[in-house]
């Protein structure tokens, strides 16, 4: 795959979820990028991660269809290798893969640029395919795994998403989906059965005494 980045000091990753604010690799450069032809989807389950076998999380992938913006990094020449094996390690997993690493042209504000981008692979073994918004939050109120709660996960990248001024509509709708599942169940009572450190991190989601859920607005 290498053999196709433009030179040798100019490998680019495009990060759509967790590697926007969690990459793994070091990095000299940073842009707000648009891919064109794919959208950010909850389609993989995560059953160690952000989840369990019992109760599988779902995880981002991009699908087919529509556009997706996210950050473009430039990795740092001198560990750009290590970067790309420890992204590897991270990302592709088991085979069949769940992610098939794609070259895709990435549009920015200083021209468009190659970056290696991770879609999602409909044959891989925790591909689920589109689910509605509804049977999503449902998913993600009640996992967690290695990793902690599939919720944080979400609530993360879309805080972080609002930070740089990028807006998804998908997204939007699932984050408050999820909040008002998880007020809703802690008004039920069912909360207080919960793993403790558990409980706490689903607490700091939803603060007590809050009118409404910690959700973003919809709307574009």
């Amino acid at each position: 795959m290498l053999a196709d980045a433009p030179t040798a000091d100019d490998i680019r990753v495009f990060a759509y979820g967790s590697l926007i604010w969690k990459p793994c690799f070091a990095f000299i450069e940073q842009r707000i990028g648009t891919v064109e032809g794919w959208h950010r989807s909850c389609c993989l389950k995560s059953t160690r991660w952000r989840g369990t076998p019992d109760k599988p999380g779902l995880m981002l992938a991009l699908e087919p269809g529509g556009r997706c913006r996210g950050v473009v990094y430039r990795l740092a020449p001198d560990t750009s290798r290590d970067g790309l094996m420890a992204l590897w390690r991270r990302e592709l997993g088991p085979k069949p893969l769940n992610h098939d690493p794609l070259w895709l042209s990435v549009r920015t504000e200083k021209g468009a640029v190659p970056a290696i981008t991770f879609v999602a692979n409909p044959q891989g073994l925790s591909y689920v395919g589109a689910t509605s918004i509804d049977e999503a939050a449902d998913m993600i109120a009640q996992a967690a795994g290695v990793w902690g709660p599939c919720a944080a996960y979400l609530h993360e990248t879309v805080v972080r998403l609002r930070t740089l001024g990028i807006r998804d509509r998908y997204l939007w709708r699932l984050q408050s989906a999820v909040a008002e599942k998880i007020i809703s169940e802690r008004s039920k009572g069912s909360a207080s059965h919960e793993d403790p450190d558990l409980q706490q991190q689903r607490q700091s989601l939803c603060p007590q005494g809050a009118d409404r859920p910690p959700r973003i607005a919809t709307r574009q």
